[in-house]
C-alpha cells in the first residue's frame, strides 16, 4: 500500500508523470485504488494496491497459482477500513524516503525491505517472536546497516513501546542488526528516551538502539543525522546519519533482486540453514 508521492518519489520524476501512469495501469486493472473522506472535508492523497491483474502478473512470474479473483476483490475491499492502514502508510513513508534519496546518490541504496508479515515469519525461536513493524538495510558509502524498525505513532503508551525492549532482548537481536525507534515528535522522543532509561536501568540492552523524531526536517529524511544511540546519559550528545549507525547482521554480497522482489539486493534466503541456525542461536557469530 504507498500513496501518490510515495510512488512518486522512488519511482517518477514528478507527481504528474506518476499520476498518469497510475491511472492507466488504475484502468488496466493493474492497481486498485482509493481514497479516505475527511469529515472537515476533502480528501486524502489516493492509496495504490496491486489489483488482480497485477496480482496475477506477479504470481506468474513466480510459477506460483494465482489468487481467487472473488477473495481478492474482498481483500481490497477491506483496505480501507484497515485499523492499521495509517501506521502501515507510515511504516512505508519511512522507507519510500530512504529509497527517494538513493535515487540521487550513486553510492547509496535500499538494500533490503522486509514487512511486518516477512519479520514474523522469520525472526521467532521458541516462545519468542519478534513483531517489528519492519526490517531492512541501508547502504552508504561503501557502509551496510541492516535494521529493525519499530515505527511510533504516539497511540500506544510508552509503557507497552518499551516493553518491548524484553523480547528484543531475548531474541539475539545484535546478530541481525540495530533496532530503531522512529517516533513522532522531539517531545516523544525524549519521553521514549527518559522511560527506557527507567526500563533499562544501568543494564546493557545486548543491541545497539537508536531513536529519531519525524519532525526533524532533516533534507536527507531518514538517511540523515538525526538518529541518536541509546546511552545511560540524560542529553544527546550527537545525531549521526543513519550509515554512520554501527554496522551488525550478516554480511551478504550484493545480488541482483529476485523477480516481483524489489529492495532486496542484501536479502538473505529466509529457508537458508545458515541464518536459521543465527536465529535459533546454534551459532551467534558471522565469518
Amino acid at each position: 500500500m504507498l500513496t501518490t508521492n510515495q510512488i512518486a518519489a522512488i519511482e517518477f520524476s514528478s507527481i504528474r508523470r506518476a499520476q498518469d501512469r497510475l491511472r492507466q495501469l488504475r484502468e488496466l486493472g493493474v492497481v486498485f485504488a482509493f481514497r479516505d473522506s475527511y469529515s472537515a472535508g476533502g480528501t486524502s492523497q489516493t492509496r495504490y494496491a496491486l489489483g488482480y491483474r497485477g496480482a496475477r502478473v506477479i504470481t506468474a512470474q513466480r510459477a506460483e497459482k494465482p489468487p481467487a479473483a472473488g477473495a481478492y476483490a474482498e481483500r481490497l475491499e477491506r483496505l480501507g477500513l484497515w485499523p492499521k492502514l495509517a501506521h502501515q502508510l507510515g511504516v512505508n513513508d519511512f522507507f519510500c524516503g530512504l529509497a527517494a534519496y538513493a535515487r540521487t546518490r550513486p553510492d547509496a541504496g535500499l538494500t533490503q525491505w522486509w514487512s511486518e508479515k516477512a519479520c514474523t515469519e522469520f525472526f521467532w525461536h521458541g516462545d519468542i517472536k519478534l513483531r517489528p513493524d519492519a526490517y531492512g538495510c541501508w547502504d552508504e558509502q561503501e557502509r551496510r546497516v541492516r535494521f529493525f524498525l519499530e515505527h511510533d505513532t504516539g497511540t500506544e503508551p510508552l509503557s507497552k513501546v518499551v516493553g518491548k525492549l524484553g523480547e528484543y532482548s531475548r531474541f539475539g537481536t545484535d546478530v541481525f542488526g540495530v533496532l530503531l525507534f522512529s517516533v513522532h515528535s522531539s517531545l516523544r522522543e525524549r519521553n521514549l528516551r527518559s522511560a527506557m532509561r527507567q526500563q533499562l536501568g544501568y543494564e546493557k540492552p545486548g543491541f545497539v538502539i537508536a531513536t529519531a523524531s519525524r519532525d526533524h526536517g532533516h533534507p536527507d529524511g531518514p538517511a540523515g543525522a538525526i538518529w541518536a544511540v541509546w546511552s545511560f546519559q540524560d542529553q544527546i550528545q550527537e545525531r549521526r546519519r543513519l550509515a554512520e549507525l554501527p554496522q551488525r547482521g550478516p554480511r551478504i554480497a550484493q545480488h541482483a533482486s529476485p523477480v516481483g522482489l524489489p529492495f532486496s539486493e542484501a536479502a538473505w534466503d529466509p529457508h537458508d540453514t545458515t541464518m536459521t541456525g543465527q536465529v535459533t542461536g546454534d551459532e551467534r557469530r558471522w565469518e
